[in-house]
């Protein structure tokens, strides 16, 4: 085993220890090919699968398994969509069957740290569906709540805002400016310190960089 990758698996199964802790179903896996067999473990033929908006749900290439699985996806970033069926996909998805996403950032203590702008997921990991999976690569795990909401305007936001080609300062300055812009995404922040009471929650942690 090289030294990183004995690194990742210690910090990754501290993190799986937190979130057990904290009353998540958690579990680390050393690679994303192993994150994407493991999440097709909770999918049945005929459920509702809603998809977060997810970088690293994209580098799983999970979509094509699922649907292989005899599953419908919800995903309101699929081409062609006008804004109603976006919006009729968003409420869909928080009664889905299995509610499918990643986590801007994960503490050592096992928080789940998100920003959103529409807010439909963080919404749907609290509250709704029957079942929700969150899938983090390494790279999301930061020390303290300040670190992750520190990663998120540094990584995560300038980078998802570039890749929805949003016109706003971060995608020129690579950093969050908390700006007032009408296209503004940072809207939502959520810190989840421990499962919500009525829901259950796993989340995978995965040994490999994934997603921003």
């Amino acid at each position: 085993m090289s030294v990183q990758k004995w690194h990742h698996e210690v910090i990754g199964q501290r993190v799986v220890e937190a979130l057990k802790n904290n009353e998540f179903e958690a579990v680390y896996v050393p690679t994303r090919q192993k994150a994407a067999e493991y999440v097709l473990n909770f999918i049945k033929p005929g459920d509702s699968i809603g998809m977060g908006g997810s970088a690293t749900l994209g580098e799983l290439d999970i979509t094509p398994k699922i649907t292989g699985k005899g599953a419908h996806i919800l995903n309101q970033n699929q081409p062609g969509l006008s804004p109603e069926e976006k919006d009729s996909i968003r409420h869909r998805q928080l009664i889905s069957d299995v509610f499918l996403c990643s986590s801007n950032a994960i503490t050592l203590d096992g928080y789940l740290v998100n920003v959103d702008g529409v807010g439909n997921r963080v919404a749907a990991m609290t509250f709704g569906p029957k079942k929700v999976v969150v899938v983090a690569g390494i790279n999301k795990i930061c020390e303290d709540v300040q670190a992750a909401f520190r990663r998120i305007a540094l990584v995560a936001a300038p980078q998802n805002n570039k890749r929805l080609g949003l016109p706003n300062p971060c995608v020129v300055t690579g950093i969050c400016a908390d700006c007032r812009a009408k296209t503004r995404v940072c809207r939502i922040f959520s810190v989840m310190k421990r499962k919500p009471m009525l829901s259950d929650i796993t989340v995978v942690v995965v040994g490999e960089s994934l997603g921003y």
